[in-house]
């Protein structure tokens, strides 16, 4: 009997430790929650802003391609097309540093394959092609005709641009950051918390985009190439994230 009570009294001290114990961990937070309420409220947001201009220059990318029976005719036909294409970039007053050749290439032409017979070549093809800057928008309706008169049998691309684009590009950036702060602003007072200093801050993308071009359509039986610059535009965002205080 005296070892039974014995082992009562033993059990009971250990239920009140027990419980003791469970009753300080129920309530005291854990590691994660104590970092969710000390930690500071915050808020990120997204901003995004556009500004276009009209352009004042444009980009040219065109070539001469070329062909012949042999490797050296062709070769020597498209240096002769090119010294053609030069030289009316040079009358419509193109600078030669806004002439940049790129993209050269020779190779062989093949017969068409027939059942049984083996493949043939049956003459070369040459094709260069030039970059080319043309900083009166006005002429460059002259200069693209100029240039297919001239022997230009391949027009790669027309992009319209800015020559210094510096400022558009700051302008994007500020509005971006602005966008930002209204966003940011409405949320947190639509939430009852006020906004507060700025944590970090961003730019996505690694700078200022540009926009898609706008054309206006090309009249039908215009004496030189109609084109028309429309606007070019610029695009930023950025990511911001704000401390907030109730």
């Amino acid at each position: 009997m005296k070892i039974v009570k014995q082992m009562r009294a033993g059990a009971a001290v250990l239920g009140l430790v027990l419980g003791l114990t469970l009753g300080l961990g129920a309530g005291t937070p854990t590691q994660a929650e104590t970092a969710s309420v000390a930690g500071p409220a915050r808020i990120t947001v997204t901003g995004r802003a556009e500004v276009s201009a009209a352009p004042d220059m444009a980009v040219v990318t065109l070539g001469v391609t070329t062909e012949a029976k042999t490797a050296a005719q062709a070769m020597a036909e498209n240096s002769r097309g090119l010294d053609r294409v030069f030289a009316a970039l040079k009358t419509a007053g193109v600078a030669a540093r806004d002439m940049q050749t790129s993209g050269l290439s020779l190779g062989p032409r093949w017969a068409r394959p027939t059942e049984g017979a083996a493949q043939r070549v049956v003459g070369f093809t040459a094709a260069n092609g030039v970059t080319v800057r043309v900083r009166k928008l006005d002429a460059l309706g002259g200069v693209l005709d100029a240039l297919v008169r001239a022997g230009a049998n391949t027009i790669n691309g027309l992009q319209f641009s800015v020559s210094n684009p510096g400022p558009l590009q700051d302008a994007v950036r500020a509005q971006a950051v602005k966008d930002a702060h209204r966003k940011a602003a409405l949320m947190a007072e639509a939430a009852g918390a006020k906004l507060g200093r700025v944590l970090s801050i961003s730019e996505n993308g690694g700078g200022p985009r540009p926009l898609p071009m706008l054309r206006m359509a090309a009249p039908a039986g215009a004496s030189t190439v109609p084109v028309s610059g429309g606007e070019v535009g610029f695009s930023a965002d950025v990511t911001v994230t704000y401390a907030l205080a109730q």
